[in-house]
């Protein structure tokens, strides 16, 4: 079982600091760690992020992928992948050049191994931020990855969420991926491709709102209502018989 973080176990909000998990949403994940071969949570947040709100230290078989598979847990530790590390200081002066040149309603978020220009409280502001991580990437190396109110700038590493669950589902028979934004479109295609070749009985669920993709919901075998849908979701995985 593998689920974004963003919109799906915790609710988007208009400050990425102040994000998170909706209640009982950690308990339920420790209780399918228990009970299933892998529970991963593969996000855009960094993976410390993640392993202090998912409590990761009490539950070393959950496991969480950050920055979209540049980092992940290892039990309480934090591993980082090899090539992207070398860009840690060239995220640094980018985020430093955008905290000096964006307008005051952009915020700009640096998340170690990226850095995230969020217009969600500034929509007037798209255009700016947009243009201006087009002309980073081309004066640093770093890559645009456009997403749902934001433009983030990473290393250029072949890594995605598609690359992550395709390694995570690898020898599994069945697997299902839980998602809401552009982002987790390489993730349902890595169950694709899965099941046409090994025959992986794959659960593509896609999480409605306002502002969900539609070839996200379009793909999606399951549909569900907000976090609060993939909440009750994952208590019929925890508890199949109740």
């Amino acid at each position: 079982m593998i689920t974004d973080f963003d919109g799906t176990l915790s609710p988007i909000v208009l400050d990425p600091d102040e994000a998170r998990p909706m209640p009982g949403a950690v308990d339920l994940l420790h209780r399918l760690a228990g009970r299933y071969a892998r529970v991963v949570v593969v996000s855009g947040r960094p993976a410390a992020f993640l392993a202090e709100h998912l409590r990761i230290a009490e539950c070393p078989r959950l496991v969480a992928f950050g920055l979209y598979g540049l980092e992940w847990t290892d039990g309480e530790a934090v591993v980082e992948h090899v090539d992207a590390g070398p860009w840690r200081d060239v995220i640094a002066a980018s985020v430093a050049a955008a905290q000096q040149e964006a307008p005051d309603d952009v915020t700009v978020e640096h998340k170690g191994l990226a850095l995230t220009l969020h217009v969600r409280v500034a929509p007037k502001e798209a255009d700016w931020a947009a243009g201006w991580v087009v002309e980073r990437a081309a004066a640093t190396g770093l890559v645009v990855h456009p997403a749902r109110k934001s433009y983030e700038l990473r290393p250029p590493v072949s890594i995605d969420k598609g690359t992550v669950v395709a390694d995570l589902v690898d020898g599994m028979g069945a697997a299902c991926f839980i998602g809401d934004d552009l982002g987790d479109l390489p993730a349902f295609d890595a169950l694709d491709v899965a099941a046409e070749r090994d025959g992986l009985r794959a659960l593509r669920v896609a999480v409605r709102s306002e502002e969900a993709p539609p070839d996200l919901l379009e793909r999606a075998d399951l549909k569900v209502d907000g976090p609060q849908g993939v909440l009750d979701l994952l208590s019929r995985l925890a508890d199949p018989e109740s």
